[in-house]
């Protein structure tokens, strides 16, 4: 019995893997369509962009909406919706690095961000990962209110 259930085992992890796949290759199309077929420029480790806020070197931008930068957020981090970005680039320097982040790893809004920020001539990256993925690392974060 022990070995059908990890023959079952193995092959549903086979089969996630397939779907995993198929949906990797899915997901980088469509960050190649943001970026103008381009490749996204590499994204910003969670311990580079300590270090680049610590030395002050970096713009960091969250793009998740008010309610949730207002419950946490990167500390020193911008504010500005997909939809606030063309507002704020006036007020951006275009001599610093611009770090965008969102919601975590699989969430687009960053990857959006960078794209059009990087339109504007920004050196744009986004965060590896999201707010979850930095808490989890360490850092604190900050709230408003």
């Amino acid at each position: 019995m022990l070995l059908t259930d990890m023959g079952q085992t193995l092959a549903l992890m086979d089969l996630l893997s397939i779907v995993a796949e198929r949906n990797l290759a899915q997901v980088e199309r469509i960050l190649r369509g943001l970026s103008s077929g381009e490749d996204a420029p590499e994204p910003v480790s969670r311990e580079d962009l300590a270090a680049r806020i610590a030395e002050g070197s970096v713009t960091v931008l969250d793009v998740r909406p008010a309610d949730e930068y207002a419950a946490g957020h990167i500390p020193g981090a911008l504010n500005a919706t997909l939809t606030e970005i063309e507002r704020i680039v006036p007020t951006l320097d275009p001599a610093a690095e611009i770090v965008a982040y969102c919601r975590g790893p699989y969430c687009i809004y960053a990857h959006q961000a960078v794209a059009a920020l990087r339109k504007h001539g920004f050196n744009a990256r986004r965060l590896d990962g999201g707010l979850p993925e930095w808490r989890e690392y360490g850092p604190q974060t900050t709230s408003v209110g």
